[in-house]
């Protein structure tokens, strides 16, 4: 890029189980809560934010289908401002950070508000073919999340992919189930240390008859141990190796950072934390989605002339630890240098977000260890992988 396209103010939600805290928040509040804490956190006033970047995968209330525009109107930036909405099925997050760079550097924004949110929990049933009249006998209802999480092509659930990817590269359930455990772990001590809270602005959520204070994760579980999960039965396949434990799981949340000419955000007061540097997506075969991130980041790596040893962190989306394990065996990511504070198996995986989440996580990693470049990936349901390069502005 010839321009260098800042990123800063990472802010969101603590995210809630599905079902659990956040179910009670419509999704343009919680999306609109963390976006003016991100505006806040940045400094910038609200009035030079030019362009709402926004994703999620699921409408889930009536005005979610326009969602960009009206968070971009609770955000308090201003009602001139543009609003666009972008949709790359698990790497929606990572899209609207890339959006907006590309706005960025077309000249058609200088300050953009870039990031996503899903309330699972909200997601509704449909009853299709009734329009036109209904024919006789019963009419089924059926659930819009479901249709999120099976493969367009096969109708597989998505977890079926990730027994397809374990049959035909041969990982063990074994090594699943200790990402797993691992996962949790870091996640645990990633709350514990503070690392994680360092990126939630707390929100108010219904408790009963009244309110309280959400601010934080509720997914990670301690009590994960190796043992518990290796007692897990198959979660998709009879004798299958993908279980809830090695899986991601179902939560809610919002999250957003600025995206914008560098120049113009040093001038608003503004100091980017790190800069865009490039992408790339690839296609791959649905039935084996989980292989996205491998070539995506070989294509990645080959673009920009860097090879592994030169990438500081990695988070791959836990979508399903043999997810990560793929990668690791055929591109060599080191795993001290990988997912280091947890990922979708325990800190959860709501697709509108999870790529603002992994951005934030990275920026904060190369800040307080001095690296210089992360790289963030992930498989893509019906078959993409997608990776993007940052590094870190000292």
């Amino acid at each position: 890029m010839a321009q260098e396209i800042g990123i800063a103010a990472g802010t969101r939600t603590a995210l809630g189980n599905f079902g659990g805290s956040l179910k009670g928040v419509e999704l343009t509040d919680m999306a609109g809560h963390a976006a003016r804490a991100c505006v806040a956190r940045s400094g910038i006033a609200a009035d030079k934010i030019d362009h709402m970047v926004f994703t999620t995968t699921v409408p889930t209330d009536r005005d979610t289908l326009f969602a960009a525009r009206v968070v971009g109107v609770k955000s308090g930036i201003p009602e001139d401002a543009g609003a666009l909405q972008v949709v790359r099925a698990c790497a929606s997050g990572l899209q609207a950070i890339i959006s907006a760079g590309q706005q960025v550097e077309s000249g058609h924004s200088r300050l953009s508000l870039a990031g996503g949110a899903e309330c699972y929990s909200r997601a509704p049933h449909a009853v299709a073919g009734v329009r036109w009249g209904a024919p006789r006998g019963p009419i089924e209802m059926e659930d819009m999340l479901d249709w999120a999480y099976r493969c367009p092509f096969s109708q597989e659930y998505m977890g079926e992919t990730a027994e397809n990817l374990a049959e035909e590269f041969q990982y063990d359930r074994d090594a699943m189930d200790e990402w797993g455990a691992m996962s949790q772990a870091r996640a645990i001590a990633a709350i514990q240390n503070g690392f994680l809270a360092r990126q939630i602005v707390p929100i108010e959520v219904p408790d009963g008859k009244s309110t309280r204070v959400f601010d934080t994760d509720e997914s990670p579980r301690a009590d994960a141990t190796l043992d518990k999960l290796a007692s897990l039965k198959p979660a998709f396949r009879p004798g299958g190796k993908v279980t809830a434990g090695n899986s991601s799981g179902v939560t809610d949340g919002a999250g957003f950072v600025i995206v914008g000419d560098r120049a113009a955000m040093e001038a608003e007061g503004c100091a980017p934390e790190a800069r865009l540097v490039d992408w790339h997506c690839v296609g791959v075969p649905a039935r084996i989605m989980g292989h996205g991130p491998v070539p995506a980041i070989r294509g990645l790596l080959d673009k920009t002339g860097l090879k592994i040893s030169d990438i500081d962190y990695f988070e791959i989306n836990e979508a399903f630890a043999v997810v990560n394990l793929h990668a690791e065996r055929h591109l060599g990511i080191p795993r001290d240098l990988h997912n280091l504070y947890g990922g979708g198996i325990s800190v959860g995986h709501p697709p509108g977000l999870t790529g603002v989440r992994m951005t934030m996580t990275a920026v904060e990693h190369l800040r307080q260890t001095g690296g210089r470049r992360a790289i963030l990936s992930m498989c893509l349901g019906a078959g993409q992988g997608l990776a993007m390069l940052i590094e870190r502005v000292a």
